[in-house]
């Protein structure tokens, strides 16, 4: 008889294996350190891909209703230069096979479609620690602490249950984001919602770009990158808005205002996203009644693969443990050998996109990429 699985995180990739399981008539619970489903944002727009988030989301029963959050018209895609000229743009034609959701709606999708107390809130994990034969005793910060014998890590780049299986931590590459909103773009905001277009939007060079996606009601949701050291980075004041905006604007002189009006004239402050990595190729050995998904995983560059690879991971392992109920630690094994192939060849993809759009060559690599002129590197 399958134990009830214990599952720290709530978010995609935890939520898709508790929604499986659920299916299948494995009890499941899941812990969660944020206070409720409404304690945060949920970021912007994701593209969900049929190769890996849709085949989850077929697995956990909820393809219907993911097919009713599609943003239309978010596939299509653009590359600038620095001074805005258009390089490459492809519309939406509904055959991208990529469809773009909002985040926090497909999250709320998931989490609508689990028994009330599913998930527990505000539970923030403190410390793991094995008692052996595959069980495990969690305590959270609010002191109270649980048994378990089947416990999956979903709990992202810096998981708590990841030094149970594995000493790797996250690494920074050396990149980072800085995020931004311009909201009622079109009427407040003109130039760039042009520049931007209606979907994605690259403008980018070697060491830099500005990135943007048109999301619903008009909104603007840029991502600024910066090959920069950490103490580079260090030395910017996010805490002081105007002087973090004018700072890190100063990088892209001579850019076109229509760019860097996606800095300067943000509606909400700027957000610092530093990229950390795991390994390519990060995997461990076999440890009795732990086992790890999404980012916990295998943290690697932002490429559109992370949510994706997270809520594949999810549903496999929710079906892999259904269909061995009587051999767990056979199922995790199963599961983990799928998973270290499927996620270190992503990963190394996640590596050379980074290349692509920051690399000596930009922005002329990405605009090759996009027409298959080039094979990338990953690929051969």
């Amino acid at each position: 008889m399958t134990p009830p699985v214990t599952i720290i995180g709530a978010g995609l990739g935890g939520l898709t294996l508790a929604r499986v399981l659920h299916l299948k008539g494995i009890p499941a619970i899941v812990y969660e350190a944020e206070a409720s489903a409404e304690a945060r944002t949920q970021g912007g727009l994701l593209d969900i891909h049929d190769d890996s988030g849709q085949l989850a989301l077929k697995a956990a029963g909820l393809f219907d209703e993911f097919v009713g959050l599609i943003h239309e018209g978010g596939q299509a895609s653009r590359v600038l230069d620095r001074h805005a000229n258009v390089l490459l743009d492809e519309p939406d034609n509904g055959t991208g096979g990529r469809p773009e959701v909002q985040r926090g709606a497909l999250r709320r999708t998931l989490l609508d479609s689990l028994a009330t107390g599913t998930v527990q809130w505000a539970k923030k994990l403190a410390s793991v620690a094995a008692r052996g034969n595959g069980q495990h005793e969690l305590t959270f910060a609010d002191g109270s602490s649980v048994d378990t014998e089947l416990l999956v890590g979903a709990d992202g780049a810096w998981s708590k249950v990841r030094p149970l299986l594995s000493s790797a931590t996250p690494d920074y590459v050396g990149t980072s984001f800085i995020e931004t909103y311009l909201r009622d773009a079109d009427a407040e905001h003109a130039a760039s919602a042009e520049a931007v277009g209606g979907g994605a939007m690259f403008a980018n060079a070697p060491g830099k770009g500005i990135f943007a996606h048109r999301e619903p009601d008009g909104v603007l949701h840029a991502y600024i990158a910066l090959n920069r050291s950490a103490e580079w980075i260090a030395a910017v004041d996010f805490s002081d808005v105007p002087a973090a905006a004018a700072r890190i604007a100063a990088e892209f002189g001579g850019w076109a205002p229509a760019l860097t009006a996606l800095i300067t004239d943000a509606d909400t402050p700027p957000v610092l996203r530093m990229i950390h990595t795991l390994p390519n190729g990060h995997r461990w050995d076999r440890v009795a009644g732990v086992t790890l998904l999404g980012d916990a995983a295998h943290l690697m560059p932002p490429a559109g693969d992370g949510a994706n690879l997270a809520m594949l991971d999810g549903a496999e392992l929710g079906k892999t443990i259904a269909a061995r109920p009587d051999d767990i630690e056979s199922a995790l094994a199963i599961y983990e050998d799928a998973m270290f192939s499927r996620s270190g060849l992503a990963a190394v993809g996640a590596h050379g996109m980074l290349e692509l759009c920051l690399g000596e060559r930009a922005p002329f690599s990405l605009v090759e990429f996009f027409t298959g002129m080039r094979q990338p590197a990953w690929d051969l």
